[in-house]
């Protein structure tokens, strides 16, 4: 009986692939096509279809890289047709055959009206009229694809076409084979994963092989009906009660920038959003969800015509806003502030427009989750969390997949990864089967979630996947599949399952770790960017209040906008093409220049007249008299430290520290009150070379191997001592360095100036310090996490590389250590016993990669990095060097005292943000943070007449009155605790 298995499978398989597919249209006659190459950037809608277009025939070439075209296709539907389903195929020349990674196109009406978009798996456009005039705008984006490409800019991609025009017909549309074709695909993949012993695997065998024996290859229209009343039965038989059900809602993941520009996303985003709203036309059952922000605002900005369409579907609810945040951001290295305001803005775009409060935070892609975001879900209102990424750890699997997660102040969300291990399902057989195999939670939990449809441009789900949806929503052998919106899945599952286990801390992503680092400029353009943006939201608030300033609500709310964009999961992270991050340096430097701008106005405002000098203080903790959030008068410049030679090197000295820079550059002693922070037999700021060639992923990883081989660079061009401060220059590889190492209030700062040519390469700066640490303190938004320094576990020694923001701590009881930075996120931290018995404790800072992948060129040129050594230091002290390193004093012509507007009295309290209130009401909104990580209670003092106050989430809406007593508010937060405050002044 089992003898004739696989010769029934092959001919199952040939049938449907060379005659019931091909079936689908069994009658074609060709369109006449006629052409309009846009010479440049894509044009308006309108510009093209008013285009002069010339003759063209199937087989040309169009599309250099980056190019748009326009095709015009006309003709008419037979008469003899009338009656029957037509439609019009049309395939670009679709060279690859997953969709949104080559050309793609959008289909329009005469009069400019969308219909819907063109990719691999969806080349057909619906006909109702006989006449057929249909216009195409067709974009030649290139496959990008490594290891090194010069497509990903049009600077270096050539003008070479990419494609050629394969098929342009009318056609019918035979339903009955179509569905024929469903029918057996459904269950020949249900088939394959019963196992030979199964009798629902023979059953489908032998109702395949009657369907086949009664299906006429040559003459499937007349017999293909016939062909699925065999296969009915086999369809019919419903799934076991027990059967683990698939949420499934239609998705679209859209890169916001990756192997395109972000110009070419807004055009996917209109084809994606154009398909779905076409789709639902034709299928009542279609629920489609839709994450960020920006998407959706570029579609009302760009297509507002598609614009108009959505929000009718959002306002049935079957096409839902998801995600409650700007973009699918980073979620390692946005700062606490900009990761606040990706949900501020993501929300209150979904209020603004739709009325909807999102309450799932989508991210299905990012790379590693900060341990800060449940607290900041919880403060914008949302209460679930989505990712699958985590499922790509490369060394431990993740032992959940529904469950708590708990962030670092407490704070717990309920969690879910989909099992199935992809947001792009298909409805295979194979997928079906994995997601019920590897759910963890068998036996407590019945349901999953499983986002389907082609993204990236893909289009979003399709027909052929309603089709599958239907016949596999309750199927012997197959898991149930029910179409449903987000929330239902996350509120059945909570009420099936609300003891899940809990996961404490991040979630870190066992992969793409050469992410914290790629791009360093990108990287440094966010961080600048950020720090720019608390100055002004600052200044401008103590300027409205004090003198009248005009707040730029507007700009600041676009400059906002336009940085957390750039924070998407594949900018930030620097794996994007050259395109991407050459744009976006010369987005930084205009949102650097416009913030610039705003700070000195404010400034200017508050300096009052004279010919003295006011230093302004940015910092939430003061210095050198000057108060936190204020300025003084400047009334002596500041004095260098003292720099003597001594043994071929050189010995600095401001009275705190005395820091030794022995004759090869090195640092070799820092002592401060007697206590030699230097390892012994080392030297710090040791710049280190390492090969950089990840076994995948160039831009993306770094694989532990790495180290096992590198150069110290120790060689020099040259030294000398100059203002106060000791110069070191060198040269290794085709690149060369020069650093100003420099000494001031306790702190060993090094300004490092790199002409970076190296291929392939990683460098690191090491600082290797006689600390006895069994775990590091790193940064992060709204707090620091803790990580092991050894390799214990699997899991510890998978976090060889990991994300810090502006500092990175090692202490042992009564004394520790701070590297803090202006720049960098990556970092590793190793420790080792000495022959001595003492423990070197080493922090390195990731500076610079050289990865060929999408960007051939990723970081080559001249970069400069400002790090120090904080040695003695405490939690605090760190966090006070961060911030200072990262916020430097601006100085303003004037005479004026400018008090703090707002003021804190434990220094455990660190304010985070001085704004006025985005409804223009004139409140001043504080939002600070527990920094420490234990209990504080402290006053804010409120330097203006103030009527009342107010604890609110991060929307700034109002959660519970705050206890005041005139001008003060009294606080009192747990550990980590983000507390936003509106105070309203009064007369």
């Amino acid at each position: 009986m089992h003898d004739d298995r696989r010769v029934i499978e092959a001919r199952i398989d040939r049938t449907l692939r060379e005659r019931i597919r091909p079936a689908v249209y069994p009658h074609a006659v060709p369109l006449a096509v006629h052409v309009w190459h846009v010479p440049g950037e894509p044009v308006p809608v309108a510009e093209g279809l008013r285009a002069t277009y010339a003759p063209a025939a199937v087989g040309d070439a169009w599309g250099p890289p980056w190019g748009t075209s326009w095709f015009r296709f006309t003709g008419e539907v037979p008469a003899e047709w009338a009656g029957r389903t037509v439609e019009a195929v049309l395939d670009l020349g679709f060279s690859h055959p997953g969709p949104g990674f080559s050309a793609e196109g959008l289909v329009y009406r005469p009069d400019g009206s969308p219909v819907k978009g063109l990719h691999p798996k969806s080349h057909w456009v619906r006909l109702t009229e006989r006449t057929v005039d249909l216009y195409v705008e067709a974009a030649a984006n290139p496959l990008i694809v490594g290891p090194v490409t010069a497509l990903g800019d049009p600077l270096t991609a050539g003008d070479a076409p990419l494609y050629r025009l394969a098929r342009a017909d009318v056609a019918i549309f035979d339903e009955t084979v179509w569905n024929l074709a469903h029918d057996l695909d459904v269950l020949v993949d249900l088939m394959r994963q019963q196992s030979l012993e199964s009798p629902r695997r023979w059953e489908i065998l032998r109702a395949c092989e009657r369907a086949l024996d009664v299906l006429d290859l040559f003459d499937l229209e007349a017999t293909a009906a016939a062909a699925r009343e065999k296969l009915a039965p086999a369809l019919a038989l419903p799934a076991h009660p027990d059967a683990h059900t698939l949420y499934s809602v239609g998705h679209a993941h859209i890169d916001s920038a990756w192997l395109w520009p972000l110009r070419e996303t807004v055009r996917k985003v209109a084809r994606t959003a154009a398909n779905v709203v076409s789709l639902m036309d034709d299928d009542p059952d279609v629920v489609f969800a839709m994450s960020q922000a920006q998407q959706l605002a570029w579609i009302k900005e760009h297509r507002p015509e598609i614009f108009t369409r959505v929000k009718e579907r959002i306002a049935d609810g079957r096409l839902v806003p998801v995600g409650g945040m700007w973009v699918e951001a980073d979620a390692n290295m946005p700062g606490g502030e900009a990761m606040a305001r990706q949900f501020v803005h993501g929300k209150r775009f979904f209020l603004d427009e739709f009325g909807i409060e999102t309450e799932e935070v989508w991210l299905p892609d990012s790379f590693g989750y900060s341990a800060a975001l449940p607290q900041l879900i919880k403060l914008s209102g949302s209460k679930w969390f989505l990712t699958q990424k985590i499922s790509w750890n490369e060394t431990n699997k993740f032992p959940h997949h529904t469950f708590w997660w708990e962030g670092l102040d407490g704070t717990r969300i309920f969690t879910h990864f989909p099992p199935v291990d992809t947001y792009n399902v298909e409805f295979s057989g194979k997928q079906l089967a994995h997601a019920v195999a590897n759910f963890e939670e068998k036996g407590a939990a019945s349901r999953s979630l499983a986002p389907f449809g082609y993204g990236d441009g893909g289009g979003g789900p399709t027909r052929d996947m309603m089709a599958r949806a239907r016949r596999l929503a309750n199927l012997a052998g197959s898991p149930r599949v029910r179409i449903a919106a987000p929330a239902r899945f996350f509120e059945d599952a909570h009420t099936e399952y609300p003891d899940a286990p809990v996961w404490v801390g991040e979630l870190y992503l066992e992969l793409h770790r050469g992410t914290y680092t790629s791009q360093a400029k990108t990287k440094q353009g966010n961080r600048r960017s950020e720090h720019l943006l608390r100055e002004a939201e600052l200044w401008a608030a103590t300027a409205a209040v004090r003198a009248g300033f005009a707040y730029p609500y507007e700009r600041l709310d676009r400059l906002w906008k336009t940085v957390l964009l750039h924070q998407f999961h594949d900018i930030l992270p620097g794996s994007s093409i050259a395109w991407v991050h050459r744009q976006a340096r010369t987005t930084y430097a205009d949102v650097a220049a416009e913030l610039g701008e705003i700070i000195d106005s404010a400034q200017e405002s508050l300096s009052g007249a004279g010919e003295g000098v006011v230093v302004f203080n940015a910092a939430p903790h003061g210095r050198n008299g000057v108060p936190a959030g204020g300025a003084h008068p400047e009334w002596a410049p500041a004095e260098h430290s003292a720099v003597e030679e001594a043994d071929g090197g050189y010995v600095l000295d401001d009275g705190l520290l005395r820091v030794v820079v022995d004759a090869r550059g090195l640092i070799t002693s820092v002592v401060a009150d007697g206590r030699e922070a230097v390892a012994p037999g080392s030297a710090a700021n040791l710049l280190q070379l390492h090969p950089d060639h990840p076994a995948n992923w160039d831009a993306w990883d770094v694989n532990h191997y790495y180290r096992n081989t590198g150069t110290d660079l120790v060689d020099l061009v040259s030294m000398e001592a100059r203002d106060g401060a000791v110069v070191v220059r060198r040269a290794f590889g085709a690149s060369t360095v020069e650093q100003v190492v420099s000494v001031a209030d306790g702190t060993v700062e090094i300004d490092t100036v790199v002409d970076w040519h190296e291929r392939e390469k990683i460098l690191k700066a090491a600082f290797p310090l006689d600390v006895r640490a069994d775990r590091s303190a790193s940064e992060t938004q709204f707090g620091h996490v803790y990580r092991a320094t050894h390799r214990n576990t699997s899991w510890e020694a998978a976090r060889f590389e990991i994300c810090a923001h502006r500092w990175v701590h090692v202490g042992e009881p009564g004394w520790g250590a701070a590297v803090v930075n202006d720049s960098t996120y990556g970092h590793d931290v190793t420790s080792t016993v000495r022959d001595d018995g003492g423990t070197t404790t080493t922090v390195r800072l990731s500076l610079l990669r050289a990865p060929r992948f999408p960007d051939p060129e990723t970081d080559q040129g001249e970069h400069r990095f400002r790090y120090a050594l904080v040695p003695g230091a405490t939690i605090g002290d760190a966090v006070r060097a961060g911030y200072r390193i990262n916020l430097p004093a601006r100085r303003q012509p004037g005479n004026a005292v400018v008090e703090p507007l707002v003021a804190v009295d434990n220094d455990a309290v660190v304010v985070e943000a001085v704004k006025l209130a985005d409804d223009g009401s004139g409140d001043v909104v504080v939002r600070l943070y527990e920094a420490l990580g234990g209990r504080a209670s402290a006053r804010l003092t409120v330097d203006f007449p103030l009527a009342a106050a107010a604890e609110t989430d991060l929307l700034e809406r109002v959660l519970t009155p705050s206890a005041r007593e005139g001008g003060t508010v009294a606080i009192t937060l747990r550990p980590f605790q983000v507390v936003t405050l509106r105070l309203t002044p009064g007369n």
